[in-house]
C-alpha cells in the first residue's frame, strides 16, 4: 500500500466518520449544547468534502494515483454520506426514501464499477457530469440539514436542505440510468 498525502487524506476521512457520529451520541449530547453539536457536525463532514476533492486533485497533480487510492477514495465518500445521511433520518430533518435512493445508487454504481472494472472496462462508468451535479446537490443539502437550523438569518435551511435532497435525488436516479445505460452500451459490444 503507498503512502503519499493523496491517500494520508483518504484516511482522514475516513477516520473522520467515527468522531462525526459520536457527536450524535451520549455523553457528547450531554456536554455540548445541540447547535454546538450541528456545527462541529456540519464542519467535519465539510472539512470530509474539501479533503476528498483535494485529495483526487493532488493525486492527478504529483502523479500519485494508485489502485488502492482509486479504492480507497470512494469507499471512504460513500461511507461519510451514507453515515450522515442515516444520522439526518434518525434526527427526523430528512425522509427516508431520500437516504435509501442515495445510498442504494451508490451501492448499484459501486458494484457496476467493480464488475465493469473486471471486466476491463471500468472507463465506461467513469464519473460523468450528471454524477458531478448530484454530488454537489448532495453535499450542500447535507451540509445544510446537519446544521439544522430553521431560522438562520430569515432562512430555513432543513427546508431549503430538503429541497436540495430532493434534487439531489432526482439527480441520483438519473445518474444511475445514465451509468447503467453506459455500461449497457459496453456489454453489447
Amino acid at each position: 500500500m503507498p503512502w503519499n498525502i493523496p491517500i494520508m487524506l483518504t484516511w482522514m476521512r475516513v477516520l473522520m466518520i467515527p468522531v462525526f457520529t459520536v457527536l450524535f451520541y451520549p455523553p457528547i449530547k450531554y456536554w455540548l449544547d445541540p447547535q454546538t453539536i450541528n456545527w462541529a457536525a456540519a464542519i467535519i463532514f465539510a472539512a470530509a468534502a474539501v479533503t476528498d476533492w483535494f485529495d483526487g486533485y493532488l493525486a492527478r497533480r504529483w502523479k500519485q494515483t494508485s489502485d488502492f487510492g482509486a479504492f480507497l477514495d470512494p469507499v471512504a465518500d460513500k461511507l461519510m454520506v451514507a453515515v450522515a445521511l442515516i444520522l439526518l433520518v434518525k434526527l427526523d430533518r430528512t425522509t427516508a426514501l431520500y437516504a435509501m435512493i442515495i445510498i442504494g445508487r451508490e451501492i448499484t454504481i459501486s458494484a457496476l464499477r467493480e464488475w465493469m472494472a473486471q471486466m476491463g472496462r471500468r472507463n465506461s462508468v467513469a464519473v460523468a457530469t450528471i454524477g458531478k451535479l448530484k454530488t454537489t446537490a448532495q453535499m450542500a443539502a447535507i451540509l445544510l440539514l446537519l446544521i439544522g437550523m430553521q431560522d438562520f438569518y430569515g432562512l430555513d435551511l432543513i427546508l431549503i436542505g430538503n429541497i436540495l435532497m430532493f434534487i439531489a435525488s432526482v439527480l441520483t436516479v438519473w445518474s444511475m440510468f445514465y451509468y447503467l445505460k453506459m455500461a449497457w452500451k459496453e456489454l453489447g459490444r
